[in-house]
């Protein structure tokens, strides 16, 4: 296993300097979300990509000793407008296209969130059409989609990602898992309940996974933090991890620069030295 990072933690940057800055902090992977961390090429609408941009992108990673091991969109998937949704569908459809040529194997997403957690029945039946339309192109294209669930999305459960996979059950469609964002105010005391459970409902279906902490302040809050500087089980969350998926990416999440190596050696202790001992 290896750590990597969420590549716009460094600053949206042209493309050429964001990968230097991803290598000098020796990580050695991202998760690239082009319209967020690249700033000399506008992503904002589909159509600008092509293999050679993409190969690019990606060799310039790679000489700094990183690969691109997810495409992160961070696209509302089940927008109520039809209009906007088509659009982020097409983006979407593009990163899955020319995923293999930035030498990544998955795109992935979370559902996306209606403001105040407004829910319908429909709104799960327009998701699950989106999810087989995207897996057909990714079947395509030999590339894996990632579903990420989390806490106040549409998908907010490994309860319901396992019941969205279930509905479209395309050898193409993996997990993409964070047990921090599976945790809220009103289950945080019983976290190790909801990280076993995410492990027993997907641990199988796991293709890369998130590390961020999350702390309980006096005042009823769950905050975000760095990892290690937060209350999550995370030796849990890595014996579960080395069991179920050993050698899987690990993407680093909610770090400033200033706390990505302390980061970035917490992870590797608790993850990379423990595997090394057995």
């Amino acid at each position: 296993m290896s750590v990597g990072v969420l590549a716009h933690l460094l600053g949206s940057l042209p493309y050429r300097d964001l990968a230097a800055k991803v290598g000098s902090f020796g990580f050695r992977h991202v998760q690239l979300a082009l319209w967020k961390a690249v700033s000399d090429i506008d992503f904002s609408k589909p159509g600008k990509l092509s293999p050679g941009l993409a190969q690019a992108i990606g060799e310039e990673f790679d000489k700094h000793g990183a690969s691109v091991s997810v495409l992160g969109c961070y696209l509302h998937m089940f927008e109520r407008n039809e209009e906007q949704r088509r659009v982020n569908i097409e983006r979407f459809k593009e990163l899955l296209r020319y995923a293999r040529d930035f030498g990544c194997p998955t795109v992935a997403f979370e559902t996306g969130v209606n403001p105040g957690g407004d829910y319908t029945d429909r709104d799960w039946a327009v998701m699950r059409l989106v999810l087989e339309e995207l897996a057909e192109e990714a079947e395509r294209w030999g590339v894996f989609i990632g579903l990420e669930a989390a806490h106040g999305h549409l998908v907010g459960t490994a309860a319901e990602l396992d019941r969205m996979l279930s509905e479209v059950p395309s050898s193409n469609i993996g997990v993409v898992l964070d047990p921090g964002n599976l945790l809220a105010e009103d289950n945080f005391e019983r976290q190790d309940e909801f990280i076993e459970e995410a492990f027993r409902l997907l641990g199988s279906r796991v293709i890369a996974c998130h590390a961020k902490d999350r702390i309980l302040t006096g005042d009823g809050r769950l905050v975000t933090v760095a990892p290690g500087r937060g209350q999550m089980n995370y030796k849990l969350y890595m014996d579960l991890l080395r069991r179920h998926k050993p050698g899987v990416h690990i993407i680093m999440e909610a770090a400033a620069e200033s706390e990505m190596p302390a980061s970035k050696s917490f992870i590797e202790t608790h993850c990379l030295a423990a595997a090394a001992k057995e």
